[in-house]
């Protein structure tokens, strides 16, 4: 074996069984988010299975033999994976209907249909075109000869990546969506759909310039490019399998929505208006005192309508006033702590931990931003 050959071992070889170990930790009955932990494992899964194959070819198996009738192509299934893992991950309680959602892996039996078709030509080839029927010899031709399978696997990635992005956009009466930890869901689709853009744009090049030759030049980056993203994948979902990325809620009248509504606006003039929030005592009971209404009524807008709460709402403001006091070059003689305390935070534990929290920086990195 050429050395570029081990080193690509090496690389689907730790790409595969990553996939394979998180896959199977993700299976784990104890597991939150037990349906989208399945798909995800599932796609974990036929990345391996794809990596395996192409293991297998670099020491020759799989090349019109035994092999080559027993490893199937399931090219087309990773779209509608994606999909319902996306659909999962913010569905309480998920499960797949099959009378409406059959329609989604109607592909991938296509897939298999016509590529157990394809390979069964093998067995009536005889070197001649008159030795097969005109339906396996110019499918064979579409089939082998060009990049069907993997162009219409990297359109539906991207397809059903549009598909799923729409999902996790879509307003929900009965439960809120997190919106921070949706944001691993997101890096999984944009990887996903430039990895498929990348694999169509690699594979026409091949076809126009080089005859589709396939060579190793053009298929190792493909496969290359699987191993990472499957080794990635595969820690993302691990490092996240027990994210509540939904919480229920009840469905609110409309009378009660209304009221909230308008507390909201009243909450949003003290705020912005009357600066509140650099009170440096201020709390839920001091802030529905000013509001005229109760603690609960308050707590309930804050969640409701900003989907937030009490502490994390008033220090965005106090962390966006501050930025905009850092912003003035007539400021920079006085310490960040102390302008801290003039936006309303009363310790600099309390200032540091609503900093990383809100703006995921430090301190330090927040003044040398600004």
């Amino acid at each position: 074996m050429k050395p570029v050959d081990s080193f690509l071992l090496i690389l689907l070889a730790a790409g595969a069984i990553q996939g394979l170990i998180y896959g199977f930790i993700l299976l784990k009955k104890n597991a939150k988010n037990k349906s989208a932990n399945l798909f995800l494992a599932t796609i974990l899964f036929f990345f391996s299975y794809r990596l395996i194959v192409e293991i297998c070819k670099l020491f020759g198996y799989g090349f019109y033999d035994f092999w080559y009738h027993v490893f199937i192509e399931f090219n087309w299934i990773y779209g509608a994976l994606i999909y319902f893992f996306v659909k999962a991950s913010v569905t309480p309680k998920f499960k797949i209907n099959f009378k409406k959602d059959w329609i989604h892996f109607l592909p991938v039996f296509i897939e298999f249909l016509w590529s157990n078709f394809i390979k069964s030509q093998n067995f009536y080839w005889d070197g001649t075109q008159e030795s097969l029927s005109w339906l396996g010899y110019y499918g064979y031709i579409v089939w082998m000869h060009y990049p069907t399978m993997f162009i219409i696997s990297g359109l539906l990635i991207i397809f059903y990546a549009y598909k799923s992005s729409q999902i996790l956009k879509q307003k929900r009466d009965e439960h809120l969506i997190y919106i921070d930890k949706v944001q691993w869901i997101k890096r999984v689709l944009f990887v996903l759909k430039y990895y498929a853009i990348f694999l169509i744009v690699m594979v026409l090049v091949d076809v126009l310039f080089f005859d589709y030759a396939f060579r190793k030049y053009y298929s190792y980056p493909l496969f290359i490019g699987m191993a990472i993203v499957t080794y990635w994948l595969g820690l993302e979902g691990f490092n996240r399998r027990n994210n509540d990325v939904i919480k229920t809620q009840n469905i609110i009248p409309d009378k009660e929505k209304q009221q909230l509504e308008q507390i909201a606006k009243a909450l949003k003039k003290l705020m912005e208006e009357d600066e509140i929030y650099t009170n440096p005592d201020l709390n839920l009971a001091i802030l529905s005192e000013k509001l005229n209404v109760k603690p609960y009524q308050t707590s309930k807008c804050l969640n409701v309508i900003f989907g937030k709460k009490f502490n994390d709402f008033v220090n965005e403001y106090r962390i966006k006033a501050l930025k905009d006091i850092l912003k003035n070059p007539k400021n920079e003689k006085f310490t960040l702590l102390s302008l801290a305390f003039d936006v309303g935070f009363n310790s600099k534990s309390s200032f540091n931990r609503a900093v990383k929290k809100i703006t995921g920086k430090s301190p330090k990195d927040l003044k040398s931003s600004n």
